[in-house]
């Protein structure tokens, strides 16, 4: 071997490798999200942290460079279709502004990241992150507001200052409605996502189960105009910068099928409809839904609430933020909200008006369950009451 091909054997074998880096981008967020399902954002941001190697001491960041791609497959191919921001000289890590090209509309976005550190080694690209965008125009919105035909328009009136406005709440506000849509499918499915939300708080279900852990969704906004705000407990002038109706988006390819299938949703009062203390109630609970339906032939179906929707009265005899919630189990309707369950005695739904609000995306961490208690004992009463 000459000493040429010595000196280039030498000099490979001085390279650093990837694997030497000092540091590692983990945790890759998409605006401060773990994989978000709905970003309405079209030039969000992404941030990750870097992990320094075992032993590191006083590593930096020195340079970044990141690679978005419309699916996973292309993403770990290395085909970045949608950004390759080559190397950028910088210590940035935090709230990095996607610069790709264009999104729109339901668009699906895996990204990676990989760092240089200070010797000037290069990490491995990180695990593959993701984010979904929502709808992005109000056009594109087609679903009606719909709600339970035996609540009207108007807000439950106070039982405190209710007397002031000559409305008086005679009786416990009516039961928490259920709505159902029965499907059919008769293609073979490759996505099926759902743009959905409620007021006050609502569960979306899909053939049996609901869709997600979410509780207590979507968040509290000002949804609209108020009558009466100025004489609320807090008065103040009905005149906010901006009014917003938060909606979610659900992933639900695995749970339908071809067949019939059910989509469903419980809807409570929430804050939207909450009459006491320092509140004061829009109008009565109402659901909105809009799914797509893309199946392998390329085309897609669209399934959009409206009077053909199904309602009926649910075991939450009453639901009010503040009084809490009344759950009567004899009114359970076992499959309500899956397949072959018998729904002819069930009126259709009734549309609402839509909230002044404008429609946003919940891009914040929702609520969940953390901990379940179970009761150490269970006592019968005399009166036959447990």
């Amino acid at each position: 071997m000459n000493r040429l091909m010595l000196f280039l054997l030498g000099s490979l074998l001085l390279l650093p490798s990837p694997s030497e880096a000092g540091i590692l981008p983990t945790r890759l967020k998409c605006e401060n999200l773990d994989n978000p399902q709905v970003v309405d954002i079209v030039k969000p941001r992404l941030s990750w942290v870097n992990v320094a190697g075992e032993g590191e001491r006083g590593q930096v960041q020195t340079a970044w460079e990141i690679r978005v791609a419309g699916t996973r497959e292309k993403l770990l191919n290395g085909q970045a279709d949608l950004w390759n921001s080559g190397k950028v000289n910088s210590s940035q890590s935090v709230n990095v502004y996607y610069e790709g090209k264009t999104l729109t509309s339901r668009q699906h976005c895996w990204w990676q990241v990989r760092t240089w550190e200070k010797s000037g080694t290069v990490s491995e690209w990180s695990e593959p992150a993701f984010w979904s965008m929502g709808l992005l125009s109000p056009g594109e919105w087609k679903a009606l507001w719909i709600g339970a035909p035996w609540q009207g328009e108007e807000p439950i009136p106070d039982p405190v200052r209710g007397e002031s406005r000559q409305m008086v709440l005679k009786e416990m506000p009516p039961p928490a409605p259920v709505l159902r849509k029965k499907i059919n499918v008769t293609k073979e499915i490759k996505e099926a996502r759902a743009f959905v939300t409620g007021l006050g708080y609502f569960e979306f279900h899909v053939n049996g189960k609901k869709v997600s852990d979410d509780v207590l969704v979507p968040n509290q906004t000002n949804y609209g105009k108020r009558p009466g705000l100025e004489k609320a407990g807090i008065p103040l002038p009905d005149d906010f910068k901006e009014y917003r109706v938060m909606y979610l988006s659900y992933d639900i390819s695995d749970l339908l099928k071809k067949g019939e299938n059910v989509l469903g949703a419980i809807v409570g009062n929430g804050f939207y409809n909450a009459p006491m203390n320092w509140t004061e109630s829009y109008g009565t609970p109402r659901f909105l839904g809009q799914i797509y339906i893309t199946y392998t032939d390329g085309s897609e179906d669209i399934i959009v609430t409206d009077e053909s929707w199904k309602a009926s009265k649910s075991p939450i005899v009453m639901d009010l933020i503040y009084q809490g919630e009344h759950y009567d189990a004899r009114l359970e309707q076992p499959g309500w909200d899956a397949p072959g369950f018998d729904d002819s005695a069930w009126p259709y739904a009734t549309l609402r008006k839509k909230p002044e609000g404008i429609m946003k995306a919940h891009m914040s961490p929702a609520d969940k369950v953390m901990e379940s208690l179970k009761p150490v004992n269970i006592i019968k009463n005399s009166d036959g009451k447990y």
